[in-house]
C-alpha cells in the first residue's frame, strides 16, 4: 500500500515548484547603503555572514575584499561574488539575501503630523509619503510642497502641488521617490 502511495504522489505534477522566476532587471530592488545583507556560501561556516552595506556604497567579505553593492541587483553581486570566489572555491553554491532595506530611506519634514524618515518598501511616491507621515497639519501650504534631490553633487527642487494632484490635475507631479529624497511641507 505505501508502495502504491509513493507511486501516486510522484506522479502528480509539481506546478512550478522547480521553476526558477526571474525578476526583470528594471524592476529588481537595486542595494542601498544601509542595507543588510546575509550572504553564505554553501558548506563553508566561515563564508556565512551579515554585511551592512557601507555609506560608500561597498562592503567586505572574507576572500573576495571589496565589492560594490550601491545601485546594483542581489543578481548582480551574487554573479560577482561567485566570480570571485571560484578560484577558490570551485563549483561554489552562494545565496544572498536582503535582510533590512533600511538604507531604502525618504525623509518628510515640515508642517506634517509625524515627519520623519520612512522605509520605501519598495517604493512609494509623494502621496504614499505624506500619508505616511500622518497627512499635513491645519497650518501646511500644500500648494508648495518640494521634494529634494540629490543626484551627486547636485540637488534638484522638484515642486509639488498637493490641491492639484489631490482634484486628479497635473498627477504626474506625484512622482516615484528614490532613496534619500527629502519631501518639505512648508
Amino acid at each position: 500500500m505505501r508502495n502504491l502511495i509513493a507511486i501516486v504522489l510522484l506522479s502528480l505534477p509539481l506546478p512550478s515548484l522547480w521553476a526558477q522566476e526571474t525578476i526583470d532587471p528594471a524592476e529588481a530592488y537595486r542595494i542601498n547603503p544601509g542595507d543588510l545583507l546575509e550572504i553564505s556560501v554553501w558548506g563553508e561556516e566561515d563564508l556565512q555572514r551579515e554585511v551592512r552595506v557601507r555609506p560608500d556604497g561597498a562592503f567586505s567579505f572574507p576572500l573576495a575584499n571589496e565589492l560594490m553593492a550601491k545601485g546594483r541587483t542581489v543578481a548582480e553581486i551574487q554573479r560577482d561574488l561567485e566570480a570571485r570566489l571560484q578560484q577558490y572555491i570551485p563549483g561554489l553554491v552562494t545565496t544572498i539575501s536582503v535582510v533590512e532595506v533600511s538604507g531604502n530611506q525618504i525623509f518628510v519634514i515640515g508642517q506634517v503630523a509625524n515627519p520623519g524618515a520612512f522605509v520605501m518598501n519598495p517604493t512609494l511616491d509623494v502621496m504614499q509619503a505624506l500619508s505616511l507621515a500622518g497627512g499635513m497639519t491645519p497650518f501646511a501650504n500644500a500648494r508648495n510642497i518640494r521634494v529634494l534631490r540629490r543626484e551627486g553633487a547636485v540637488q534638484r527642487v522638484l515642486q509639488f502641488d498637493y490641491n492639484q494632484v489631490s482634484e486628479g490635475r497635473s498627477i504626474e507631479q506625484n512622482i516615484l521617490l528614490q532613496s534619500g529624497d527629502v519631501v518639505v511641507v512648508p
